[in-house]
């Protein structure tokens, strides 16, 4: 199976803009639901909550809670490829939206190009919209370790790269201080030291639409994968 991961680096090698890297595009795109190739991400096409959190990210913030609805609190992981890691929070009871993204980097506005070329500091990421009377966060935190290997650095699974090194990273002081609990507790479970971050949330920058729930949407191959509360059916990383 190939991997959507392979993208950037197969283009790159054809980055002298002839017919042959138009080409290349016109394939991948439409392998990967179009989008990929875009110079720029229109956020007012993406369903809620993307353009909150572009908008946040244009101005430099930080959300602790959803402006749209302030009874939903904000968390952000990232666990090497998001669509499988998505679909891990879209599966937690009190769970309410999810969003795929890139975090954590410098540049403003990344694109998966840019994000997957490995040149903007940016991970792959998922920002989580939670009731915190039906969620705590460390339900989330359950969620996240049971899904990655927190020694791996910089990847999980077949990625690898430092656009996919996983990551906890805490909106607030209270999350800080039950995510240090939380590393301090899991460093016990492993041989090796962990690698994956435990830091102050950056701004969030949406992915492309097709990102978006992308494996309960159909993923590659247009099978839907649920995304029901409490579902255990093994997650298909790539559709």
């Amino acid at each position: 199976m190939v991997s959507k991961k392979i993208i950037p680096s197969t283009v790159q090698k054809e980055s002298n803009k002839n017919s042959s890297t138009t080409g290349l595009a016109m394939i991948f795109g439409n392998l990967f639901g179009g989008g990929a190739f875009n110079l720029k991400i229109d956020y007012s096409t993406l369903n809620h909550p993307g353009p909150e959190l572009a908008s946040a990210a244009q101005e430099g913030k930080i959300l602790e809670k959803s402006v749209k609805n302030p009874n939903l609190k904000l968390a952000t992981f990232a666990g090497g490829c998001f669509w499988g890691l998505e679909l891990v929070f879209q599966r937690v009871p009190g769970v309410v939206e999810t969003a795929v993204g890139y975090t954590q980097g410098q540049e403003a506005e990344p694109t998966y190009d840019q994000v997957c070329a490995g040149a903007t500091g940016h991970t792959e990421a998922v920002v989580v919209y939670y009731d915190p009377k039906e969620c705590t966060y460390d339900a989330l935190l359950d969620a996240f370790f049971q899904q990655v290997n927190p020694t791996t650095v910089n990847g999980q699974g077949r990625d690898y790269g430092k656009q996919y090194r996983t990551g906890v990273y805490y909106h607030s002081d209270e999350q800080e201080s039950i995510a240090r609990k939380r590393f301090e507790q899991v460093a016990g479970n492993y041989k090796w030291p962990i690698a994956t971050e435990c830091k102050k949330a950056m701004p969030f920058w949406p992915a492309e639409k097709y990102h978006q729930q992308y494996l309960s949407n159909g993923g590659r191959f247009g099978k839907p994968q649920s995304a029901e509360k409490g579902a255990t059916e093994k997650i298909r990383c790539y559709g």
